[in-house]
């Protein structure tokens, strides 16, 4: 089988002396994983950098068989931000979250789209909320719907926490989620409590009933906020 493809690296680990495994997520053919020979020369290595967009060549012997990539760099993303914490966590914890989650060898062109639009937004001032309503769309996208706008009151504030009750779980929901809507003014709890709420519902709805472990590049982004 051979195919090209645009992709982001989700992650990679090293393989042999000089080649690594690593998972993309691409345009067409979803989550894949597949072997880059030289991949710890000195080229390969600059550029194989968690969240950057490649182009991608890949053959394989069968479906059920590990294929081989031939890489070339797109658009350099993680560099841009080696020297902010809070968006390299970011951009770490959601290609760490795609990773565990997105199934194996399915095109998923609306969370793909999501993610570019993540992507490109991640350097404007309200960066973080974009991220927010990101994962809160991508836990609709793979199949659980929070339905949060069933709560939508015009009583309430946007600033607001709400304590909202979803599948016998209590949550506690900043309200401009229900709204749908990024808040004028913001704080640091308001985002922690944003963050604490998507991170639970993933737990409670993906990461614990499989028994995956939640990436700790994604705890270490609320503490940003503390």
């Amino acid at each position: 089988m051979i195919w090209e493809d645009e992709c982001y690296l989700l992650s990679k680990r090293k393989f042999r002396e000089n080649a690594n495994i690593i998972n993309i997520f691409s345009k067409e053919k979803g989550k894949i994983d597949g072997i880059v020979y030289g991949g710890n020369s000195r080229k390969i290595r600059n550029y194989l950098q968690i969240s950057n967009k490649l182009f991608v060549s890949h053959s394989s012997k069968s479906e059920n068989k590990i294929g081989y990539f031939k890489t070339e760099l797109i658009k350099p993303i993680s560099p841009l931000y080696f020297n902010d914490k809070e968006r390299t966590s970011a951009l770490i914890s959601i290609c760490s979250i795609l990773n565990i989650l997105l199934p194996e060898s399915q095109q998923n062109k609306k969370i793909y789209n999501s993610f570019e639009k993540l992507i490109s937004s991640i350097n404007i001032e309200n960066w973080i909320f974009i991220y927010i309503f990101f994962e809160l769309n991508l836990i609709k996208d793979l199949g659980y719907d929070t339905n949060l706008s069933k709560f939508l009151s015009p009583e309430n504030k946007n600033n607001e926490i709400l304590k909202i009750k979803i599948d016998g779980y209590i949550y506690e929901v900043p309200n401009f989620l229900v709204f749908k809507k990024i808040p004028l003014e913001f704080t640091n709890i308001l985002i922690r409590k944003s963050l604490y709420f998507t991170r639970n519902v993933m737990l409670n709805k993906f990461f614990i009933p499989n028994n995956l472990m939640f990436p700790k590049s994604r705890v270490v982004l609320e503490n940003y906020f503390n």
